[in-house]
Order: structure tokens, then C-alpha cells, then sequence
């Protein structure tokens, strides 16, 4: 772990300006979409989809950057940025996911790691993953939130264009970010499994996460400076 502040000396103004931007981008798109004549034969329908299901796992990716320490040198202001992020993310908690993430790289692909399954099984995997970190009390407050807004908002622009997306970034986060990595053997130090160098599908993919072994190699690099370690 010794990358693990081998870059967050220079990141500053710029990583507060890229998650400040991915919130903004997020709100913006969400504010049109819940006020969009939903219409199934209309492209933009499905696009929405996948934009906002892309930006809900920007807003992860932000407080999974915020846990490195890798948004700002300010601690205080990273860390709130990163637990900001996280509730906008169907109300995760930041600092339940803090230690179960450090876990993660300490343990990468051992019984002690909270994001590993023994079974290659992808739904088994998935299942498991999501019972790490989904709580009662989200579901309880996605619930209320989801009573409030309806009484103001489209019920199926909701559903569509707020939730859907939230439970598909969670198959990107989870398929892109830890099952293909962490897979099957991985004759390295880091027990992680990488992308092919492309750039663009990289970060369409998953912010360049799919470039794992380059992750867990410089924990210290923020997402959006991993393509920079590819080979």
C-alpha cells in the first residue's frame, strides 16, 4: 500500500472540480429526465437510462475516490464530498462502506475481503456483494423519498429515470469493478485482472476501473489519472 498518497499532493483543484462536476452533471440530467414526457418510442428514453446509470456510478466512483483520500488534500472537505456523494447514490453510507473498502485492498481476494466470493457464480457473487452494503434503512429511506416525490413528479419518470438507474450502476459497479478483477486465479500480487488498453470503453465501462490490477497497484491514483498507468 505504499502508492497510497503517491499522487494526492497535485490533486487539488482538480479533483474537487471533476466531483463537483459528475454532482452537477447528475443533478442536471436527473432535473430533465423526471420532467420528460416519457414517451417508449422516443430514443432519448433509453439514452436517459444509460446516462443517468452512468452518472449514478460517477457519483460512486467519487466516493470511492473520497475514501482514498483522492478528492482533496483537505480531509474534511474530501471525506464530505465522498459521504455527499455516497447519499446521492440511493443513500449509501460513507462511512459504512470506508472500512469495508480499506478491507477490500487489504484482504483482495481472501475469505476476510467483504467484496470477494468464493464461487465464480455471477448472480451468487452479485448477491452477496449487495448484502455487504445494502442496509434496511436505505430501502426505508429510498421508500420515503420515493412517496414524497411521486406527490410532485411523474411516478413512472421516477421509477424510470431515478431508481432503474441506481440498481443498473450497481450492476456496472459490480460486474465492471469487482467480478471480472476478481474472478478466477490471477497469478499476480494484487489477485486482480485488468481491461485491455482502450481508453473510451474504459471509461464508459466503469471511470477506468476496469483497469484493476493498475488500481490496486496505485491505490494513491485517482480515476480519473489510472489510464495514465496502462501499458
Amino acid at each position: 500500500m505504499s502508492n497510497t498518497i503517491s499522487h494526492t499532493n497535485s490533486i487539488d483543484p482538480k479533483g474537487i472540480i471533476i466531483a463537483f462536476s459528475v454532482i452537477a452533471l447528475w443533478c442536471a440530467s436527473l432535473v430533465f429526465l423526471l420532467s420528460f414526457n416519457l414517451n417508449w418510442s422516443n430514443p432519448i428514453t433509453y439514452l436517459g437510462v444509460l446516462v443517468q446509470t452512468h452518472l449514478y456510478t460517477g457519483l460512486f466512483i467519487t466516493s470511492h475516490d473520497a475514501m482514498h483520500g483522492l478528492v482533496s488534500k483537505n480531509k474534511k472537505l474530501n471525506h464530505t464530498i465522498g459521504w455527499f456523494t455516497a447519499i446521492l447514490f440511493s443513500y449509501n453510507f460513507y462511512w459504512k462502506l470506508f472500512p469495508k473498502h480499506h478491507e477490500h485492498h487489504k484482504y483482495v481476494a481472501t475469505d476476510k475481503d467483504p467484496d470477494y466470493h468464493h464461487s465464480d457464480n455471477f448472480f451468487l457473487w452479485y448477491f452477496s456483494f449487495i448484502k455487504q452494503y445494502v442496509s434496511i434503512w436505505q430501502i426505508l429511506l429510498m421508500a420515503v423519498t420515493f412517496n414524497i416525490l411521486k406527490l410532485f413528479l411523474p411516478t413512472e419518470n421516477l421509477i424510470i429515470f431515478w431508481m432503474l438507474p441506481a440498481v443498473l450502476a450497481t450492476f456496472q459497479l459490480f460486474y465492471f469493478g469487482t467480478y471480472r478483477p476478481h474472478m478466477g486465479e490471477s497469478e499476480n500480487i494484487h489477485h486482480s485482472k485488468t481491461q485491455s488498453k482502450n481508453h473510451i470503453w474504459a471509461f464508459l465501462s466503469c471511470y477506468f476501473f476496469g483497469y484493476h490490477f493498475e488500481h490496486h497497484d496505485s491505490p494513491g491514483t485517482p480515476w480519473w489519472r489510472l489510464w495514465r498507468l496502462k501499458d
